[in-house]
């Protein structure tokens, strides 16, 4: 009893400090069940090219930051339950080395660790946190997931109308397919479903068509139960279409990183925490 109660205590106090570190923006992690499994630095291909990222894994979810002090301080949180999860194991790319797939319902994208050993690490600890939460849930695992975004520096053309990015002619991202696309071949907006619910999501035009079709099969057989009017419509349209631009808009804290460039020195190993302090004993 007293071994598995300073467990507990220690357990807690390593999630209250990661949960500290996001600051008053980041989510409560605390919780008598949670267990924090490992965590670590990742480079994680964004829009704008591989930037480091934070990860925590506990038993029952995935979750991840900007950096901001290394080790002390982090931002833009993001927490993903790993009944959301499929890994994909991928070869080494151009750009980064020990990479693999993360999919998840609402955003998929790539991930990099410092070695090959690191990366089979994080890969089985994540799969071997999800069969048991599976196992002694009721969660479900997820089967619709996104497609990862296409990176800006991949393509200096539109992937539908072939027209030249410039300065003024600006790229955006299809949320459905990842293509990259110009604003006049991205000017459909329509729900995705695993996304988000009722919130319109920027998509190409050849996307837009099958989306809406589907958008309207649904409201027929909700038969507008919502009671929301055309004009009410409208307006909900305009105000996620101005924080569309908005998000198109956001520039990362941190330049991209070239993977060549970066060395393994800047990594901070992964940090896979004793069997003894990772369960409860018994």
């Amino acid at each position: 009893m007293t071994q598995r109660l300073s467990f507990m205590v220690e357990n807690q106090r390593r999630i209250l400090s990661v949960q500290k570190s996001f600051g008053p923006t980041g989510a409560r992690l605390v919780d008598p069940d949670r267990v924090l499994i490992g965590e670590g630095r990742l480079m994680k291909q964004s829009r704008r090219g591989p930037q480091p990222k934070a990860f925590f894994l506990f038993n029952d979810m995935l979750v991840y930051g900007t950096i901001v002090i290394n080790g002390r301080w982090f931002t833009k949180q993001k927490i993903v339950p790993l009944e959301d999860i499929v890994l994909e194991d991928l070869e080494n790319g151009l750009q980064m080395k020990h990479q693999w797939l993360v999919k998840t319902p609402r955003k998929s994208f790539y991930v990099s660790a410092a070695s090959t050993d690191e990366k089979q690490a994080w890969m089985e600890h994540i799969e071997v946190c999800k069969v048991r939460l599976l196992q002694s849930s009721s969660r479900r695992a997820c089967e619709i997931f996104a497609l990862p975004w296409i990176p800006d520096p991949s393509s200096a053309i539109c992937m539908r109308c072939t027209r030249k990015f410039t300065m003024t002619f600006r790229r955006h991202h299809c949320r459905k397919c990842g293509f990259l696309v110009c604003g006049t071949c991205s000017r459909g907006r329509a729900v995705i479903g695993n996304m988000h619910p009722t919130k319109r999501q920027r998509v190409c035009e050849q996307c837009h068509h099958g989306l809406i079709e589907r958008e309207e099969e649904d409201r027929r057989v909700r038969g507008n139960s919502d009671g929301r009017s055309d004009e009410e419509e409208q307006t909900s349209f305009e105000e996620q279409h101005y924080e569309d631009n908005i998000e198109e808009n956001i520039v990362d804290d941190y330049d991209p990183v070239n993977w060549a460039d970066s060395g393994t020195e800047s990594f901070s190993p992964y940090v896979y925490l004793k069997p003894e302090h990772v369960w409860p004993p018994a």
